[in-house]
């Protein structure tokens, strides 16, 4: 018996005793930028433009908030600051970062995150980048109702349950008038435009009509701002992104699949209108809780998702990605609102509206429409 025919036979041997590992010559190629990862006879294949971005994302956001709590009237070192947040340090230091800028930080992060979320769900559905809570009436509808249960009751409802009733009723009008938001995605826009324009008409009306006291209350519903937030109000949007942010990363890997039309997808095993109207409800809630606890925080929801897919790539979804950029950004914001003209705060709303502006005026300048049928 010749070498080769002893070595050919070893191997068929070594393979059929190891019956959950597949011959060397069986294995398929992994994609271009991902790695097969195998354990206990299973295997997974990981992207790792996405991983690494995210993780280095992270990173970030842990330096930011670092920086928040340690920047102030009185400054403390980031890593005495984390420390402290953990109830590791001074009576002091414990005291002015546990009591006083850990739960604004927490606000920010939260809002971030769902504002970056929604974003990243809408623009997807719509096929369309400007396609956001902000451009689509969601954050107005959020802001009227929300203004509406400080002015317009003689019994203040819970701001956070008007606000998502408010996102609900904006979507819902955009979604019906719009024709959808899929292969209609700038009609579905325009008519957002139209809708947030009117909702902001109507809380400028109640703002003018109401009494100087409950105007002045309902003030942070109108420019943004994570100054004294209510800590109800965060607990309530933390609790949504427990549930919004799994359903998110689901609906997200569906929702790839909509990039073919609406044929080819359902060829392919996708009920089309069920995750449409799935996207909207996790939208919708996300945006209605953030509004609730801030207001409308222009530019987060529209930077978040475009920062997220410059990180992580064209091949999928960015929703955890953009969840964390958006938490960077609102960070950064409240930090240099805080900062920026000390010892006078201004409001993160009006930061991201300075900065995002002229970001959204490069982006209509280098989106080319496409042709809906």
């Amino acid at each position: 018996m010749t070498p080769t025919v002893k070595t050919a036979k070893a191997a068929a041997a070594k393979n059929a005793a190891s019956p959950g590992t597949p011959p060397a010559a069986t294995r398929l190629p992994t994609p271009p930028g991902t790695r097969l990862l195998a354990l206990g006879g299973r295997s997974v294949l990981v992207p790792v433009r996405p991983l690494l971005g995210g993780a280095a994302l992270l990173l970030v956001v842990v330096a930011v908030t670092a920086v928040c709590l340690a920047v102030g009237e009185t400054n403390l070192d980031p890593v005495t600051a984390l420390r402290a947040a953990f109830g590791d340090g001074t009576a002091r230091d414990v005291l002015l970062v546990e009591k006083l800028r850990l739960p604004r930080a927490e606000a920010a992060l939260a809002v971030g995150a769902a504002l970056g979320v929604a974003g990243c769900l809408m623009q997807t559905l719509a096929q369309n980048r400007l396609a956001t809570p902000d451009t689509v009436g969601f954050n107005e509808g959020a802001t009227a109702f929300a203004v509406a249960s400080v002015t317009g009751v003689a019994t203040q409802l819970l701001p956070s349950a008007a606000a998502l009733v408010g996102a609900a009723t904006a979507a819902s009008l955009a979604f019906a008038l719009g024709g959808g938001a899929g292969r209609n995605g700038y009609r579905f826009l325009v008519v957002g435009l139209g809708i947030g324009a009117v909702f902001g008409a109507v809380t400028n009306l109640m703002l003018s009509r109401a009494a100087i006291d409950a105007a002045n209350s309902a003030y942070a519903w109108t420019v943004g701002t994570l100054n004294s937030r209510d800590a109800d109000a965060v607990g309530l949007l933390q609790l949504g992104l427990l549930v919004c942010l799994p359903a998110a990363v689901l609906l997200g890997r569906r929702l790839s699949l909509l990039r073919f039309s609406d044929a080819v997808a359902t060829g392919l095993g996708v009920r089309v209108r069920g995750l449409r109207v799935g996207v909207l409800v996790v939208a919708v809630v996300c945006a209605g809780l953030a509004v609730a606890v801030a207001g409308p925080l222009g530019m987060i929801a529209l930077a978040a998702p475009e920062a997220a897919r410059r990180i992580a790539g064209p091949r999928c979804v960015p929703v955890l990605t953009s969840a964390a950029a958006g938490a960077a950004f609102t960070l950064l914001a409240d930090l240099l609102g805080r900062t920026a003209l000390s010892p006078i705060e201004v409001p993160a709303g009006l930061v991201t509206a300075v900065v995002g502006g002229p970001y959204l005026l490069w982006l209509l300048l280098t989106t080319r429409p496409r042709r809906t049928a």
